[in-house]
């Protein structure tokens, strides 16, 4: 399975600039198995160390910060040597023994040959907590689940992913049949690594609805294992109103569908912490839309999506009928699974914060707006072929943007200062 994240993993790795890497991400996005491949594609040795559970390693770190004394104990565990131009060194679960996180400042200042990824899965929470590791003394990077381009990679049609990268809009169109059938495929399966993976293999999308059950399971149950007890419940009664929030047209974050009669103050701490830890992607309205965007947040007015397509479709409950029924699939649902979709795209692209609008009598609302330091960017997200847009005219005329995107099944075109990108090539946007 290729992930471009490795693509981003050798740039850091010959960087003159390189600190110790911390990669976040939610459970389950393939964290560990990014950095054992990165050792296998990169590096002549790795040294691999699961800090969960992990007696020696806890007292070997809270025993001083001393590198060299470190090195020593991580060689006489790993029985080999550890060379600093050619090991790379492994920290998973790191979260799980603080004073792990803390030498990483001093492999930085002291030992900055040693070559070091860190992963958790519950890794932000550590960090929001306030675990001591000092801000500056380390890089980051984020994982999110496959994107819809590295998704046709894994399924064997690399062909199609690099017209994606060339940008290749004609021959993109020639087969847009083609693409569109992947597509539904990608809304149904989505891209957690293990679905993917055994989708790629045995073509079963009954063997990858179950398999994105066991994932939501999982989940759930890391809200009893790991969060605070008295949030729990509320935990629960956030991640699963997820499905409904989005399902509704004005897709603002409603509390009385989590409970009637919710308040916000209730949920704040259970939705910090799903943002937190990767499962939710929390999206801030805006009142005005000028630089910078996070001057114009409005704190109150916000949507929450989930991490991954594949996993919404699953709890939506979206049947694979729907999935075989022509192009049902990008109607039903009010289009909250197409919406969904984009945000993932462009999260798994550049990572970047992503913001929607609407105006004071919310007769106009923009799907997205993309901040890229020199100027905004509004992202208008059609389901359809439909290219009647009335909420991005209307703002277009009032605000006169440079650049306009409009994300559709459509082909793609081009009209003064409106692109329209078709879905399945956000990888070239």
């Amino acid at each position: 399975m290729y992930r471009t994240a490795i693509e981003q993993m050798k740039a850091w790795k010959d960087s003159k600039y390189r600190k110790p890497l911390i990669i976040e991400g939610a459970r389950q996005v393939g964290k560990t198995w990014l950095m054992q491949e990165f050792g296998k594609v990169a590096y002549s040795d790795t040294v691999y160390v699961n800090f969960d559970s992990n007696s020696r390693m806890e007292s070997l770190f809270s025993s001083g910060f001393d590198i060299d004394r470190i090195i020593m104990g991580l060689e006489i565990y790993a029985d080999k040597k550890i060379d600093p131009n050619n090991t790379l060194l492994i920290f998973d679960e790191v979260q799980e023994v603080p004073a792990a996180l803390s030498s990483l400042k001093y492999f930085y200042e002291n030992a900055p040959q040693y070559h070091i990824v860190c992963a958790g899965s519950l890794l932000g929470i550590a960090l929001h907590e306030g675990t001591s590791f000092p801000v500056g003394k380390v890089d980051f990077l984020r994982l999110y689940p496959l994107s819809f381009h590295e998704f046709l990679i894994a399924v064997g049609q690399e062909r199609l992913a690099e017209l994606q990268q060339k940008k290749d809009y004609a021959m993109m169109t020639a087969f847009r049949d083609n693409y569109i059938e992947l597509l539904k495929q990608y809304y149904y399966i989505g891209g957690m690594p293990e679905v993917v993976l055994r989708f790629s293999e045995n073509k079963d999308f009954n063997e990858a609805r179950q398999i994105q059950h066991l994932i939501l399971q999982a989940y759930e149950q890391d809200f009893s294992k790991h969060a605070p007890k008295e949030i729990v419940p509320k935990l629960r009664m956030v991640w699963n109103s997820i499905p409904s929030q989005l399902s509704k047209e004005n897709k603002k974050f409603i509390y009385g569908l989590v409970r009637e009669g919710a308040r916000a103050k209730e949920y704040e701490t259970a939705i910090m912490w799903l943002t937190d830890c990767g499962l939710l992607h929390k999206v801030s309205r805006i009142t005005k839309p000028f630089l910078p965007l996070k001057a114009y947040e409005d704190l109150k007015a916000f949507k929450l999506f989930l991490l991954d397509v594949g996993l919404l479709s699953c709890m939506a409950g979206l049947s694979k009928k729907i999935l075989l029924d022509g192009s049902d699939i990008f109607t039903e649902f009010k289009g909250a699974l197409t919406e969904q979709y984009v945000l993932q795209q462009l999260k798994c692209s550049n990572d970047i914060a992503l913001y929607y609008y609407t105006n004071e009598r919310n007769s106009c609302e923009i799907d997205f707006l993309i901040d890229n330091g020199e100027e905004v960017i509004p992202v208008e997200v059609k389901a359809e072929q439909n290219l009647n847009a009335k909420s991005l005219k209307t703002y277009r005329e009032k605000y006169k943007p440079e650049h306009s995107i409009r994300i559709s099944m459509a082909d793609y075109q081009r009209e003064d200062g409106l692109e329209n990108i078709p879905l399945y090539a956000i990888e070239a946007l």
